[in-house]
């Protein structure tokens, strides 16, 4: 006899929603997890407490940089808080976290408090001891991925979690990699006070961001101030004392050069977080990835037993981990779960926010579309106008013969809640006249993607 319906390994943003969505549908649910507090990497160490802190930041950017004063608001001296900054950050956190666990407790999912391992494809060990299950989900994550040769010391060469809790403002942080996180973090820092150097292996930052968005983006971060060396790689990272020397060289080939920095962020990447579980005692491998292979219905090659997530291929989000185990558990209820994997927003929470759905314009055209392409700068939309926050552009990517909405690009302060609408469109199919005819508030920055929409087949209206 099974003890549960469901056993759900790892309470992160895909586990957890499986864990509490199974629950709802009239399962016995249980969710494994070692850490102390549920919510995975994203609520404890990512996506919540860099976003508390990009808040923070950006309010004390523009306080203390007198940008205010031209709404006609004179401050007095600005000063910054770390300590206080940080525990607000730890309290949202916190209340986060425990809104899981309450939501654990309301839905009846029994929290097994510890690393979870197979011992045979029904059964899994936590805390020594054995529990069975009909169906089990595997939901744990990924995690910090260095680059060959380099490994932080967590005191000076750190990851995002040490990047998150600094005692001070370094002098000078070089982040190794220009993706989202390395991209985040950077600006956190760099907003207050420190020096920021960002060393991208590839020729541009975020490499699969569209390229003209990319483009706009890096000129924006170093009129900012961020120091961006694209095609350059890191080839050693050496201690001295309280710093560290970053040794650089172009990509290419050439001369090194060496950096010294009070702090070193490695932000290359990440990689599926599967070490430990014992997937071989369930019958199951990884590819050549480290990722477990799945079907339409998350379904592995053991039938009764899922994966969601960062564990499996496709982008590492929280939110596509999040859908995937709401979808998981809706199949194993018996149901139909759906989650369509080319319609997965991404975002880069900078200042401004850089966010795309779907195929970029080199994609498309590689995907052998025949494209056009519509644009709008927010510079030419009234709302962004007199809130004197003009960057950036919206950009709609349409095939050209059915009109068929292919991706959106967005570049601006709220590139991140305006990309919501340009996934709802392309999930249900809409052409970028759709888009263009439906009425948008006025004055909404949501204007610029109506102008966006109208100029893929003609003329915008207000530029």
């Amino acid at each position: 006899m099974a003890d549960f319906d469901l056993i759900v390994i790892g309470g992160g943003p895909g586990g957890y929603v499986a864990a509490i969505r199974a629950a709802q549908l009239g399962l016995n649910v249980a969710c494994a997890e070692k850490r102390d507090a549920l919510g995975g990497t994203c609520l404890n160490v990512g996506c919540i407490p860099s976003k508390a802190l990009l808040h923070a930041s950006e309010l004390y950017e523009e306080a203390a940089h007198g940008d205010y004063a031209k709404f006609g608001i004179e401050l007095g001296e600005v000063r910054l808080d770390l300590k206080r900054m940080l525990f607000e950050k730890d309290k949202a956190v916190k209340e986060l976290t425990g809104g899981i666990d309450f939501l654990f407790r309301k839905n009846k999912v029994t929290w097994l408090k510890g690393e979870a391992r197979f011992l045979d494809p029904h059964s899994v060990e936590v805390a020594g001891e054995t529990h069975r299950a009909s169906n089990i989900l595997i939901a744990t994550g990924s995690e910090v991925a260095f680059p060959p040769g380099l490994a932080p010391d967590g005191e000076v060469v750190v990851t995002s979690t040490e990047a998150l809790a600094f005692d001070r403002v370094p002098g000078h942080l070089v982040v190794v990699g220009g993706g989202y996180i390395g991209l985040e973090m950077g600006s956190v820092w760099r907003r207050l006070g420190a020096k920021v150097t960002v060393v991208e292996y590839m020729p541009t930052i975020v490499p699969a961001m569209d390229a003209e968005i990319a483009a706009e983006f890096a000129k924006i971060l170093m009129k900012q101030g961020l120091v961006l060396k694209t095609g350059t790689r890191v080839t050693a990272i050496a201690r001295n004392g309280d710093m560290a020397d970053v040794t650089v060289e172009p990509a290419a080939g050439g001369p090194a050069a060496t950096i010294a920095a009070d702090r070193v962020l490695l932000s290359v990447g990440r990689r599926p977080n599967t070490d430990g579980l014992g997937l071989d005692k369930a019958g199951l491998a990884t590819n050549a990835r480290g990722q477990i292979e799945v079907d339409r219905q998350f379904r592995t090659e053991v039938p009764h037993i899922r994966a969601v997530g960062d564990v499996i291929p496709g982008p590492m989000l929280a939110h596509k981990a999040m859908d995937e185990g709401h979808a998981a558990a809706e199949w194993i209820a018996g149901r139909s779960g759906h989650v369509n994997p080319d319609v997965i927003p991404a975002v880069v929470y900078t200042m401004p926010e850089a966010a795309s759905v779907g195929l970029t314009e080199s994609e498309a055209r590689a995907a052998g579309h025949e494209v056009r392409v519509g644009k709008f700068p927010f510079l030419a939309n009234s709302r962004a106008k007199t809130n004197r926050d003009t960057a950036g552009f919206v950009k709609i990517v349409a095939d050209a013969a059915s009109d068929r909405v292919l991706g959106v690009h967005i570049l601006g302060r709220l590139a991140g809640t305006m990309i919501a609408q340009a996934a709802q469109a392309m999930e249900f199919g809409a052409s970028s006249e759709d888009i263009a005819l439906t009425c948008h508030a006025h004055p909404t920055h949501a204007e610029a993607m109506k102008e966006a929409a109208l100029a893929v087949r003609g003329p915008a209206v207000h530029i």
